[in-house]
């Protein structure tokens, strides 16, 4: 009886240390994100356990705008950052404290995501489509942000100077839309999911998308010199993503007609895992889904023009371009 006491503990010890070792080969990482759309797949991911499969032990970080994130990257506060690129993100990258590492959301046309509205009382004055935004007080998130550099393309497609524009940089997501419906501008760039509670409620009125005017490359993933030194996280972290990535397009995108997600078998569980992150109902979801190339590539020719542009403007750092930024190793180039 002794010697087979003595077999099971051998044999429960040996269970536990190959427990223990299967634990500490799982990977930390915390990740800085939006409540949007955009980061579907990153919900997707974290949700269904791709980023466990892959050896990853992920902890969402959660921000009201995208610069914060580039600056929680670059200072170690979060691993990598998901959102969207911003002059502010450009400039740590160009200083060498940011790499890119993939791409992500992107704005394109039948795909809502970020929208222009107007306030109600500069609606009824006239401001009625996104070239009437000439002479008018609009409020961004921050100056050199993706809803700044949207603007600038909008001003650039139909012929009026940026400089006319009175940009109004309300530092949040809820402080621009607060400013919109208390009339203290006259427009503001916001998320689809921001706005919509505000059109619902008559509190302010939609005059078009930003992926039907103009698109570009609106989201990536970047990480800092010291992550991307462990280059097992990184490909942990991006095999999750692709495949979330692939699911994301082929289930909800695939399946959008006029903007929209269908609710059915296929597309109901991933509708409702981004809800659960976005803090929205489904109804809304289907709405407000984000374009994401399949296979999480990078249109770096659109990320180039972009830094270019924001150089141009004064708001990003001169002397670096888009090669000098991106982490060839993982990129995928579109």
């Amino acid at each position: 009886m002794m010697g087979i006491a003595r077999l099971a503990l051998v044999g429960l010890l040996a269970i536990m240390a190959t427990g223990t070792a299967r634990a500490e080969d799982v990977l930390k990482a915390k990740i800085g994100v939006l409540r949007l759309s955009s980061s579907a797949p990153v919900f997707i991911a974290q949700d269904k356990g791709y980023f466990r499969e892959a050896g990853l032990e992920v902890e969402l970080k959660f921000f009201d705008a995208a610069q914060p994130i580039a600056v929680a990257t670059t200072s170690g506060d979060v691993d990598f950052g998901i959102t969207a690129f911003t002059a502010g993100l450009y400039n740590l990258a160009g200083k060498g404290t940011l790499k890119v590492i993939g791409g992500m959301s992107r704005e394109k046309a039948g795909y809502p995501l970020i929208g222009y509205f107007a306030s109600n009382n500069a609606y009824a004055a006239g401001l009625k489509t996104p070239k009437d935004l000439a002479g008018k007080r609009v409020a961004v998130t921050q100056v050199g942000s993706s809803f700044h550099y949207s603007l600038g393309l909008l001003a650039d497609k139909y012929g009026f100077k940026l400089a006319d524009v009175k940009i109004v940089p309300l530092q949040s997501l809820s402080n621009a839309a607060a400013a919109l419906k208390g009339e203290t501008v006259d427009a503001a760039l916001l998320p689809v999911s921001t706005a919509r509670k505000l059109i619902d409620e008559g509190g302010a009125k939609f005059l078009g998308w930003v992926g039907d005017e103009t698109p570009w490359q609106l989201g990536a993933v970047f990480a800092s010199p010291k992550t991307l030194t462990n280059k097992a996280l990184v490909r942990k972290l991006l095999a999750a993503l692709a495949k979330a990535d692939r699911e994301y397009h082929d289930v909800i995108l695939t399946a959008m007609k006029d903007g929209v997600a269908p609710v059915n078998d296929q597309t109901k569980p991933l509708l409702e895992i981004i809800a659960k992150y976005t803090n929205l109902p489904v109804e809304q979801v289907v709405g407000n889904c984000a374009y994401i190339d399949p296979d999480g590539k990078l249109d770096v020719k659109n990320v180039d023009n972009q830094i270019k542009w924001l150089q141009e403007q004064g708001f990003a750092d001169k002397g670096f371009d888009a090669n000098a930024i991106i982490a060839k190793d993982y990129v995928k180039a579109d």
